[in-house]
């Protein structure tokens, strides 16, 4: 299954990283190192790009920003790839006019984890259903389910098909639970057709498991794209044991960020590689410690990714 010379035509496939949100050190938007960085995973192979998720730092971004960093980044790169956004909200009203806003904007695709809020307050599966109806009732491009932890809402395979199947624009998932591939597998044989784009995400960690139970995406982070498609590209051209060896290359430096980093391992890289001029987060998240930075950079260094060299 070979990937498609046109990234903008559905079905979507290939590496989608999340841009990280880039600050001056002063923590405001930086919206020219915004661009760089956009215009960086594109040259490093980004088949499209993510916006305003979890890895974007979008829970410190006030919603003024959130348009300003949409509308920056979908008129920078001017379709040279789809563009997925990040519309998560606890509203099923709010979530609905965001995704409007973005489609007009010009997104290709939203993200939406299940609503939630804090550690304790959930919807049953009626209320999900009926939220990403209506999300679905307002936009006419795709909707990716985010299944993630982070939501601390159950959502089974039988469910998520069944929205599938009977949501029209219900058509993506990013799997990043525990057992993925198993996930993964179920959700392709409950759903079917329905399932035009089951993906993975957490960084890739179980992406040779997730691309043998069926996946056709990765959601990843944003700093070595090209190392990514150095698992997928082989894998969809039918090489798996070329797949499987650029894997063991780069799962290191996966781990290493999935485990020791989170979020801001992109911005250090970038920052390292001269991409952006600040791995600045918003408080209350935390720079890393110099010696886990160090760590970062001395693993990545042994793979010469790009990132490491774009800027300089």
């Amino acid at each position: 299954m070979a990937l498609s010379e046109k990234p903008s035509e559905r079905p979507y496939r290939g590496v989608f990283p999340v841009a990280p949100t880039v600050f001056h050190d002063d923590g405001r938007l930086d919206l020219d190192g915004q661009k760089r960085a956009v215009d960086f995973m594109i040259e490093a192979g980004s088949h499209g790009i993510c916006i305003l998720a979890n890895f974007s730092e979008q829970f410190v971004l006030g919603d003024d920003e959130r348009e300003l960093i949409m509308r920056t980044v979908l008129d920078h790169i001017a379709g040279r790839v789809p563009v997925i956004v990040t519309t998560t909200h606890f509203s099923s009203d709010i979530c609905a006019a965001r995704s409007r806003r973005a489609q007009d904007a010009g997104a290709a695709m939203v993200m939406v984890m299940p609503p939630y809020h804090g550690a304790t307050i959930r919807v049953p599966e009626i209320g999900i259903y009926d939220f990403f109806r209506k999300v679905s009732d307002a936009i006419d491009i795709p909707i990716m389910i985010q299944d993630a932890p982070v939501a601390g809402t159950p959502l089974s395979a039988p469910f998520l098909a069944r929205m599938a199947r009977e949501i029209p624009n219900v058509a993506y998932f990013k799997i990043e639970v525990a057992g993925a591939a198993a996930k993964l597998r179920d959700l392709l044989s409950l759903g079917g057709d329905a399932i035009e784009g089951p993906w993975d995400g957490e960084e890739a960690i179980t992406l040779i498991p997730d691309l043998d139970a069926g996946a056709t995406g990765a959601m990843t982070g944003g700093g070595y794209p090209d190392g990514i498609r150095q698992i997928i590209d082989p894998y969809m051209a039918g090489n798996r044991e070329d797949a499987a060896a650029a894997y063991e290359r780069w799962l290191p430096l996966i781990n290493y960020e999935n485990r020791q980093c989170g979020l801001i391992a992109c911005k250090v890289l970038m920052k390292e590689g001269g991409v952006i001029a600040s791995e600045a987060v918003r408080h209350p998240i935390q720079p890393l410690h110099p010696e886990t930075r160090k760590g970062l950079i001395e693993v990545a260094r042994r793979l010469d990714p790009l990132v490491l060299r774009w800027g300089l």
